[in-house]
């Protein structure tokens, strides 16, 4: 019987159909940009992949559960929204933006920290290491279109 759990100390622990306990598990999205809904997998903490979930239909509400409280605090990620103002066309660059969480201000260090996923999916990678996704740069407003463009 395979089933996930947390323990006592808040870590998630995945019990295998041979009832080994496998502590301090973490989910992992296959795709979590393109195909958020698609499968997921149990890692243990060496990096190994215990468990696959091919959909998540497949998964029971309360390991879901458990799965997306994990995954919510590990794949933070905000939605640009727009793009206000850049300090210069050249990098480093300081950008003024509008997020779905709010409006904030990144350090872009490289014109490399801009990348396409798929399609005119970007994700953008501040100096700090925290990355902000564009869903679809053809849907930005003209401003936060030019702005971009100047850096692609």
């Amino acid at each position: 019987m395979n089933q996930l759990e947390r323990d006592t100390l808040g870590r998630l622990v995945w019990i295998d159909s041979a009832s080994k306990r496998h502590v301090g598990v973490h989910p992992v999205r296959a795709f979590p940009i393109t195909a958020p809904g698609g499968g997921i997998g149990l890692m243990d903490q060496a990096g190994k992949e215990l468990f696959w979930f091919a959909d998540i239909a497949a998964i029971s509400q309360s390991q879901l559960a458990l799965i997306e409280e994990d995954l919510a605090a590990r794949e933070f990620m905000p939605v640009i929204k727009k793009i206000t103002k850049v300090s210069t066309f050249a990098t480093p660059s300081i950008w003024d933006i509008e997020t779905d969480r709010g409006s904030t201000r990144i350090l872009l260090k490289g014109e490399d920290d801009i990348r396409r996923i798929a399609g005119n999916t970007l994700l953008i990678a501040d100096s700090n290491g925290l990355q902000f996704l564009i869903k679809d740069a053809t849907q930005l407003d003209k401003v936060s279109k030019k702005l971009l463009d100047r850096f692609r």
